[in-house]
């Protein structure tokens, strides 16, 4: 499969049926995986990943991933380059773009990505920005293909903060044909030209209500209050309690919803430990997807070269 994008940023680059299409080998290679089965599809190829911001889940699945396919890994961070003692983000784009095949950047400004990926021939990833986190709705999405057998159709809650992820979120919603229903404080709402942008081809609702937005929910979703972008600031005053969620909100969704939360969790604030542990949790296949649908992002957009 060949993307017609250079790099993914936003889920927006992608066609739907580009989408679903890394959506259904994702699905695939993971199967393949369980049954021992693994193709070197990216050998002699390397990804360098350049982190501003600490990670886990994204290193390790990306790091991993590469291995899996053949391929090599290289971690970066923004402290061992030259990044740090002024060389511009376009200088260091023309750069590793002559030794690598891939980047991966998590940034806190998705304009120093955008500036990265104009000036650099290889494919970016998005590994996470101020304004979109991409790569963790390919494995949510993923995810809810597993669990639910579809996509189009169903019905999404995101309860609390209207940050990066729930952006993504709201793109790959209106990518696959899922009703999303967003509640977050007054003030809190998620950006307001990606929510323009996919109304055009699904229903968005807002409201300050979680209750409202989580009602007959197939899918029900939240992240922490306080992002790795607002550490020194204390919001939890603003979300708590309406904004968390725990097994009286789950009870107002769908009896066979699934809870969804991006990690890492602050236990008893957005979510508490029962739901997180509880059976209507996915929230570990969903960390585990990310190895998969990552890979199966990382072959599209090579073979497009």
């Amino acid at each position: 499969m060949k993307l017609k994008t250079k790099d993914l940023l936003t889920l927006n680059e992608l066609e739907k049926t580009e989408l679903m299409g890394i959506i259904d080998t994702a699905i695939k290679m993971k199967r393949d995986l369980k049954k021992g089965i693994s193709k070197p599809l990216l050998k002699n190829k390397t990804l360098a990943m350049i982190f501003q911001k600490p990670s886990t889940r994204t290193r390790v699945s990306f790091e991993t991933g590469m291995f899996q396919l053949g391929g090599h890994a290289l971690n970066l961070s923004a402290d061992e380059l030259q990044l740090k003692r002024g060389e511009t983000i376009e200088d260091t784009a023309k750069t590793l773009s002559r030794y690598v095949d891939l980047i991966m950047a998590r940034v806190y400004s998705h304009e120093e990505l955008e500036l990265l990926a104009k000036n650099s021939p290889v494919p970016v990833i998005n590994g996470l920005s101020d304004f979109f986190h991409p790569c963790q709705i390919l494995a949510d999405l993923m995810t809810v293909k597993e669990k639910k057998k579809k996509l189009a159709g169903l019905k999404l809650a995101w309860v609390g903060d209207g940050n990066n992820v729930c952006n993504s979120m709201i793109y790959g919603c209106a990518k696959t044909g899922i009703y999303i229903n967003i509640a977050t404080p007054k003030g809190y709402e998620p950006n307001q030209e990606v929510i323009k942008e996919s109304s055009k081809f699904v229903e968005v609702s807002l409201s300050n209500h979680p209750e409202t937005a989580v009602k007959d929910a197939d899918i029900v979703v939240t992240d922490t209050f306080v992002s790795i972008h607002h550490q020194t600031t204390d919001r939890t005053n603003d979300f708590l309690p309406r904004f968390q969620v725990n097994s009286n909100l789950m009870k107002k969704a769908d009896p066979s919803a699934i809870f969804m939360h991006c990690l890492p969790a602050k236990r008893g604030q957005e979510v508490t430990s029962d739901v997180i542990d509880g059976h209507q949790s996915v929230v570990w296949d969903e960390a585990e997807n990310r190895l998969h649908a990552q890979k199966a992002l990382m072959v599209a957009l090579l073979r497009r070269v």
